[in-house]
């Protein structure tokens, strides 16, 4: 089952073993303590409604919990958290920036919308972690079911010039 129609879980293949939590929070810029709370009531609503012995949950993160304290990074380690306290098997997977969809919040989208407004885009000599579908994939359809699993994918190091 897969919980969520943004950019991450339209992308993933649904696995009988499995619950996709992919309707989280997906702004990083995020300060907003309802949106926050919308998340974890929908964790406790997912437990409560669809666990069952065998099945595992699969919740989507943030690399960024490695580097930076925000609001945002808070919830998200929260909310991993709120995950190893509930779930007997769950895979915690830590993502980098998708090179793909639609949500205006991305990195690269956000860039983009900058651009075709015409607004001045401050580039920053810094990296940042590009991932496409093709890897998440690779870890989502072959990651086990089984277990407690953290796994960070950072995907391709990139210098955010030549992503303009």
């Amino acid at each position: 089952m897969i919980i969520g129609s943004g950019d991450i879980a339209s992308s993933l293949n649904d696995r009988d073993d499995v619950i996709f939590f992919a309707s989280g929070v997906s702004n990083s810029g995020c300060r907003d303590e309802e949106e926050f709370k919308r998340e974890r009531r929908l964790m406790i609503t997912t437990f409560n409604s669809l666990y069952q012995p065998g099945i595992s949950l699969f919740y989507f993160s943030s690399i960024s919990l490695s580097f930076v304290t925000t609001p945002y990074t808070v919830h998200k380690m929260s909310m991993e958290l709120m995950v190893k306290g509930m779930w007997p098997d769950y895979s915690i997977i830590r993502l980098g920036n998708i090179d793909w969809g639609n949500n205006p919040n991305t990195f690269l989208n956000a860039l983009r919308r900058m651009r075709q407004e015409g607004r001045p885009v401050n580039i920053r000599d810094e990296w940042k972690y590009m991932i496409n579908k093709e890897q998440l994939l690779l870890i989502t359809d072959n990651l086990p079911a089984s277990g407690k699993n953290k796994i960070s994918i950072f995907g391709d190091m990139r210098k955010v010039k030549d992503l303009i």
